[in-house]
């Protein structure tokens, strides 16, 4: 046996003891549309796990992880989606801020923030989007400004991902010096944020570590079309950090911040495909059960969706460029969800019952219309393919 199979072997069997005794009852809770199930449950169970050495697996050992190899994390991610275990509460830091710090991090910032990470001590959020930088990253208004040995950070964040439960938020602002229009690469007077003609639009912005739990921080959950609240505005108002919470020099948060990117669509992203397979997998059986599967046109849009999903794999796993990557999965699985509503007929429009709330696949239709729009939208990773990946030429600028 091999050193991933033996890998693979230990966490099915960790997995099967643990979620058949106390923690059985949070199989399955807290997918996509459904983060409020269980979450302080979700949070000890992922303690837990943490305390017997099953956070961070990818990480080097020096900073608390397993060293696992690549074939060992997809075993793990792989495992863990098999087992229908609970969604994941400390994502963001594990697989987003941890390996940005662990490569681009001080000594000091690694040894003050990994180990509360992979003990799940503290929650971080991502404070990228903003309400007019979304897919447009570098147009953030945002801003940030060096008093003595702190930050102070003004502006607004906007789909902030369970800033409401994190205690720690990694933000991208602007640092650059405010100066006359025209100047190239900093940002005009009395339009904080906007940049100057000339400037490049990625100089000048700066990856900070800011404290949630402080005064001039507002965080406003944001109800979407599942009734839950997963993403949050989080307004910044004289917000303070120090001086040495930045990531990378002042300035090159541009950089960091793409690095951070390329980590959040990594292997974890082969459990995702577990987890889509038992979608696909529930779907094709109520298909059977109530006589949708008979209709061709949905017979052969089941199939189709089984193949789509076996190509996502084989991607996956040669790597393919993650704009690809991500374009293809999320219009796959929105694409599943309007098939379940066709199969379910005129019973998808319908609550059981009282109290009405939604059930799967409602929550699956619903929340899947924003795959193509998280992570960047479909259109920027369309551009992003043509000319980086094509070598087309670039989109016009305006």
């Amino acid at each position: 046996m091999s050193g991933a199979e033996e890998f693979r072997a230990e966490i099915r069997d960790w997995l099967k003891d643990q979620l058949a005794g106390e923690y059985a009852g949070l199989k399955g809770l807290g997918g996509p549309g459904r983060e409020h199930e269980a979450f302080a449950e979700r949070l000890a169970w992922e303690r837990h796990m943490a305390a017997h050495g099953w956070t961070c697996v990818g990480w080097p050992k020096e900073y608390g992880g397993r060293g696992a190899s690549i074939e060992e994390q997809i075993a793990f991610h792989e495992e863990y989606a098999l087992a229908d275990a609970p969604a994941r509460v400390n994502h963001i830091g594990e697989q987003l801020l941890g390996p940005t710090l662990v490569a681009h991090g001080t000594e000091e910032q690694k040894a003050r923030f990994l180990p509360a990470i992979r003990a799940v001590e503290e929650l971080w959020c991502q404070g990228y989007s903003e309400p007019g930088a979304g897919s447009d990253l570098a147009a953030v208004r945002t801003r940030a400004v060096r008093e003595g040995d702190e930050w102070v950070v003004h502006g607004q964040k906007i789909w902030t991902s369970l800033a409401h439960e994190s205690q720690w938020c990694f933000v991208l602002a602007r640092t650059e010096p405010r100066t006359a229009p025209g100047t190239p690469g900093v940002l005009a007077p009395g339009t904080p944020g906007d940049r100057a003609p000339g400037s490049r639009p990625h100089a000048g912005l700066s990856y900070l570590l800011v404290p949630l739990d402080q005064p001039g921080v507002d965080i406003r959950p944001i109800v979407q079309l599942t009734g839950t609240s997963e993403f949050n505005e989080v307004f910044f108002d004289g917000a303070r950090t120090s001086a040495a919470h930045v990531v990378g020099a002042p300035g090159d948060g541009w950089r960091i911040a793409m690095a951070t990117l390329g980590y959040e669509r990594g292997v974890s992203t082969l459990g995702q495909q577990v987890g889509f397979r038992r979608e696909l997998d529930a779907l094709v059986a109520l298909a059977r059960a109530n006589g949708a599967a008979a209709d061709p046109l949905i017979r052969d849009r089941l199939v189709r969706s089984w193949a789509g999903l076996r190509t996502l794999r084989a991607g996956a796993l040669r790597g393919t460029d993650p704009s690809m990557a991500k374009l293809s999965w999320s219009h796959w699985h929105r694409d599943l969800g309007e098939l379940a509503m066709d199969v379910r007929g005129a019973a998808a429009t319908l609550a059981a019952g009282e109290p009405y709330e939604l059930d799967a696949w409602q929550r699956l239709f619903l929340f899947s219309r924003a795959d193509t729009i998280y992570a960047g939208s479909s259109e920027i990773q369309r551009t992003i393919i043509a000319e980086r990946v094509l070598g087309l030429p670039k989109e016009p600028r305006a």
